[in-house]
C-alpha cells in the first residue's frame, strides 16, 4: 500500500517526535521491525519446519507422566500387599 505525500509527511513528523521524546522506545521499535523483516525474508524461500513445544508444555507433560507412574506404582503395591488387600 502506497502512502500519500501528506500521510508520509505526517508519519515522518510522528517518527521524529517519538525519536526526540523517547529514543530508547524508538530503538526498540526499530529493532523489532528489523527482526520481523528478517523473519519474513527467511520464510519466503524455506519450507516451514515443525514447531518445538514450549518449555512449560514439556514440564506439564513430564509432570503428568510422573503422577501417572506414581499412582500406578501405588496401586500395584497395594494389590500385591496382603495387608492392603480388599476384604472378601
Amino acid at each position: 500500500m502506497a502512502w500519500s505525500q501528506d500521510d508520509a509527511r505526517m508519519l515522518a513528523i510522528i517518527e521524529q517526535h517519538l525519536t526526540d521524546e523517547d529514543p530508547r522506545l524508538a530503538a526498540r521499535l526499530e529493532s523489532f521491525n528489523e527482526r520481523v523483516e528478517r523473519r519474513a525474508q527467511g520464510r519466503q524461500g524455506k519450507p516451514t519446519r515443525a514447531r518445538r513445544p514450549q518449555r512449560s508444555t514439556v514440564i506439564i507433560i513430564v509432570s503428568w507422566l510422573l503422577i501417572a507412574t506414581l499412582i500406578t506404582t501405588l496401586l500395584i503395591m497395594a494389590l500385591h500387599n496382603d495387608a492392603a488387600a480388599f476384604p472378601m
